[in-house]
């Protein structure tokens, strides 16, 4: 069994240093029970509200618990009993100077953020995990936003399209990536189970379950397309209005993200719909029913699963560094597409992500339509299954999948 360092465990540190509080927040099973659980020093105490009794309490009577669980602590699971919150606060506040007093972990947001925004604002630094990135499996450290690099080297050779979609079919779930769980379509059913039965039932106002996990499957059958709420509706036979509401859970649970349209000066050729990402590419291939990783990279969604999970890597190197990310894409109405803009430093790179290992000149063409989007063109990258790191034009290279 593999053991794999988080490379946010340097930002739990950090925020720990300068905040009372911190909360890592993620999809459940993402590892941010281990991640404080490994970060913590001697003496910090660890109180995880799955547990009935601990969790009646904290409701019943707030000030009662964090008696009986003074701080240093590490609350798991502080969704399931916000009333936690506001006592929290008070007893950030009778001794302001103190940082990071108190943990806390939560793997649904439905009302956990605004009950953070609303009792902790300035006190908690927040954190989102997601799975395990691949430079994490490979032992790298996630060194930040992913740039193009200014020179190529040839370094060492990476891993081809067959083991990229077995990594894409099998998902970032550190029980996965770490050897732990070896059947993968039982992990996931016990998955979906758990999160619809369990989470669903206790925290939201879905009354059709049945339903519900249909529009979940309808939603993985469109990751890494342009999000369409009506036909999505239509699809399952719900209202838009439910929709919404059902979406909204999708990315308070942070199973989805929503890529946003790139827009300086808003203007009516630039389409502003988001498109639709699943963070887990594992969870998006057992819904959709694709058993194997040759079945997977030899059928009709291979190219939107390889860009659905080179998505969810560049958004993990900003997540384990604490930071929002500044991903976009672009699409005019004619149809011109660029897969992802990364915004840094007042410059935006182009990204392209193809499923053939020997990109051409042609797939960058859309690269210069960047330049009239009024901030200075970066570097540009075509990430693909290739080996090694290459020249492609002047200013774009192409990348390997397995490097980013």
């Amino acid at each position: 069994m593999k053991n794999i360092r988080r490379s946010a465990s340097r930002e739990v540190a950090n925020a720990s240093a300068e905040f009372p509080a911190l909360m890592v927040t993620g999809a459940r099973q993402v590892g941010k029970t281990t991640l404080l659980k490994a970060a913590a020093e001697a003496g910090r105490r660890f109180v995880s509200l799955d547990i009935l009794t601990v969790r009646d309490l904290a409701r019943r009577d707030p000030r009662a618990f964090l008696l009986s669980y003074p701080p240093p602590v590490i609350i798991d699971e502080i969704q399931y009993a916000p009333q936690l919150l506001p006592y929290i606060k008070a007893m950030i506040d009778e001794a302001p100077g103190l940082c990071g007093r108190f943990w806390l972990s939560g793997s649904q947001q439905f009302r956990l953020m605004k009950g953070v925004s609303e009792s902790l604002a300035g006190r908690v630094a927040i954190i989102n995990l997601g799975g395990i990135s691949q430079g994490e499996e490979l032992g790298r450290v996630d060194d930040g936003v992913f740039m193009p690099p200014d020179a190529v080297s040839p370094g060492d050779p990476c891993d081809g399209v067959v083991e990229i979609f077995a990594r894409i079919h099998r998902g970032s779930f550190p029980a996965l990536v770490s050897g732990r769980v070896k059947n993968v379509q039982r992990f996931f059913g016990s998955y979906v189970s758990t999160y619809v039965e369990r989470d669903i039932h206790d925290l939201t106002h879905v009354s059709d379950e049945d339903r519900f996990l249909k529009f979940v499957r309808a939603a993985a059958a469109r990751t890494g397309q342009l999000l369409n709420l009506s036909e999505l509706a239509r699809d399952v036979g719900i209202s838009m209005p439910t929709a919404k509401d059902w979406l909204g859970i999708l990315k308070a649970s942070n199973l989805v993200y929503l890529l946003q349209p790139y827009s300086r000066n808003v203007t009516s050729r630039i389409v502003k719909t988001p498109k639709l990402y699943f963070t887990d590419t594992g969870l998006c291939c057992y819904l959709l029913g694709w058993d194997s990783p040759v079945a997977l990279m030899n059928g009709a969604m291979s190219g939107a699963m390889l860009e659905t999970f080179v998505v969810g890597e560049l958004l993990k190197r900003y997540w384990n560094r604490g930071k929002e990310p500044r991903l976009y894409f672009y699409r005019d109405r004619l149809g011109t597409e660029i897969d992802v803009l990364v915004e840094s430093n007042g410059v935006l790179m182009p990204i392209e992500i193809k499923k053939n290992t020997n990109p051409g000149v042609s797939d960058v063409k859309a690269f210069k339509k960047v330049s009239g989007l009024g901030i200075p063109l970066g570097r540009g990258a075509v990430i693909c299954p290739c080996e090694n790191a290459l020249p492609l034009t002047d200013g774009v290279v192409t990348v390997p999948v397995g490097a980013i």
